[in-house]
């Protein structure tokens, strides 16, 4: 026996009290008096509704938006994700330039998907398909009003943003990220975070607009490269360009690398 496993005078462990058994969970002491069981409460529909709102029924609901994303995506041939922001009016250049890199993702070959709304969204998902490439939007269910835009042929809407982002890593090859707020800066640094964790692997990230993406480019590798919180093998899962060419180019490269190893 430990010194930390010596038991202190005066003091007995509890002997096992009675207990309940709830399926997987033990009730103890006062939490035995439950007067219900599962099973009559799954059966009997009278009463509030509340326990629709409880943990273990949201668990169910988490688990039935993972199966109907699993099957609805299972069959996505090759694919990028694009990112952008949701503000993006049409008459701004780049909802413009949202369509020709949708366009040229569906060229090239790759369903495009977005998280299906207006904006840049939008303008991808249109781009792709007026070029009679494959695209696909998933949704997230939002305080406010905003539903999948009219040009994705595949949607799924979430209640949960952590089963979306699992589909977007899970059925995609790469991102590119237009323009955009904290939405699109949450799935930028994720999307680092696994690869270079390595829990993905030869996963692009192209950073398009150096206007824009310059001043965070900058400061990735003047502050924490700099002061060793990345190391430069890291600053590498990045690439920033103004070029669709080149944005395409770093998937395909990318695609035909991981293409190589499986």
């Amino acid at each position: 026996m430990t010194q930390q496993d010596e038991e202190v005078p005066g003091e007995r462990y509890p002997e096992n009290p009675p207990e309940k058994h709830r399926g997987p969970v033990v009730l103890r002491r006062g939490r035995r008096s439950e007067p219900t069981t599962t099973d009559q409460r799954l059966l009997d529909s009278r009463g509030p509704s509340d326990w629709v709102h409880t943990d273990p029924w949201r668990v169910l609901r988490i688990q039935a938006e993972f199966v109907e994303g699993f099957g609805a995506l299972a069959e996505v041939p090759r694919a990028v994700t694009v990112f952008g922001s949701a503000r993006t009016k049409r008459d701004h250049p780049e909802y413009e330039l949202g369509r020709k890199i949708g366009a040229a993702l569906a060229a090239a070959g790759f369903a495009t998907i977005t998280g299906g709304g207006p904006g840049a969204m939008e303008a991808v998902n249109r781009g792709a398909s007026e070029a009679g490439g494959f695209s696909i939007g998933l949704g997230i269910e939002l305080p406010f009003e905003q539903g999948l835009n009219p040009w994705v042929d595949l949607g799924v809407n979430f209640r949960y943003f952590f089963a979306r982002k699992t589909m977007f890593i899970k059925y995609s090859q790469a991102f590119i990220c237009l323009p955009g707020g904290f939405g699109t800066l949450d799935e930028l640094f994720e999307a680092l975070t696994l690869v270079q964790t390595k829990k993905v692997t030869k996963f692009p990230v192209v950073l398009f607009g150096r206007e824009y993406w310059g001043g965070l480019y900058d400061w990735i590798a003047g502050t924490l490269m700099k002061e060793g919180k990345i190391s430069e093998k890291d600053l590498d899962l990045l690439h920033v360009t103004d070029d669709i060419d080149d944005a395409v180019n770093v998937v395909l490269e990318a695609y035909q690398a991981w293409e190589d190893t499986h």
